[in-house]
């Protein structure tokens, strides 16, 4: 998978270099390619934005700078384009499964107040929220956007890490237990020390349904309309 990201801080995606991810780019499983939109501006000072057209309070960066940056990407033509928008369809899990099948993806993060309409219109396949709130930039939402995707790319985890995590079925994870067996008087599960799969199962998406309805009822009731 190939991310190229068009940005005005790169530098904060230094984060992407730790962890998981950081040893999915060692081994190549995923490219992550850092554009500075600043790079293409043509102003002596690297100025790339302006003061919008009709009045009001921020700058809007220029489309004709975000373009140039975008046309410095090689071999775009079969890539999804994604505007990092608070007007955009909010992210969820399966957008997650639907983008990893992809095998180029270009992010565009926004700044200010944010980019002139007619880039969006001319490159931007789709405009993705990463929840109805704002932040100061595109950079973080990106970050997302690479982190969750990158985990279902063959070779990033085992697979069973992405079959049974909370929302790949429409609900969420049963609870995990380690050593030692007891903490603060609490105790591990006697069925998760009984060595018996079919208990285990069972029992683990007992949990998983009571978890649900105590924390998210509202996915509970979107899979039993789902069903209906």
């Amino acid at each position: 998978m190939k991310f190229d990201v068009l940005t005005l801080f790169p530098e904060m995606f230094q984060a992407l270099q730790e962890s998981i991810i950081g040893r999915a780019i060692e081994k190549e499983l995923i490219d992550i390619n850092l554009i500075n939109i600043r790079d293409f501006s043509k102003d002596k000072h690297k100025k790339v934005d302006d003061t919008p057209y009709g009045g009001g309070a921020g700058m809007v960066i220029r489309p004709d700078v975000v373009y140039d940056a975008y046309n410095s990407i090689e071999q775009k033509e079969n890539a999804k384009v994604i505007y990092l928008s608070p007007q955009g369809k909010v992210f969820n899990q399966q957008k997650v499964k639907m983008f990893s099948k992809e095998k180029h993806i270009i992010l565009l993060c926004g700044h200010y107040e944010g980019i002139d309409q007619r880039v969006i219109d001319e490159i931007v396949d789709e405009e993705i929220s990463i929840g109805d709130y704002v932040l100061t930039g595109g950079e973080l939402p990106a970050m997302v956007l690479i982190d969750s995707i990158s985990r279902y790319i063959n070779g990033v985890l085992n697979e069973a890490s992405t079959e049974e995590e909370s929302f790949s079925n429409g609900m969420l994870e049963y609870p995990q237990y380690t050593r030692p067996e007891e903490f603060h008087g609490k105790k591990i599960p006697e069925v998760l020390k009984s060595g018996h799969h079919g208990n285990i199962k069972k029992w683990r998406e007992e949990q998983s349904i009571k978890i649900t309805g105590e924390k998210r009822p509202d996915l509970l009731n979107d899979l039993k309309m789902q069903s209906n």
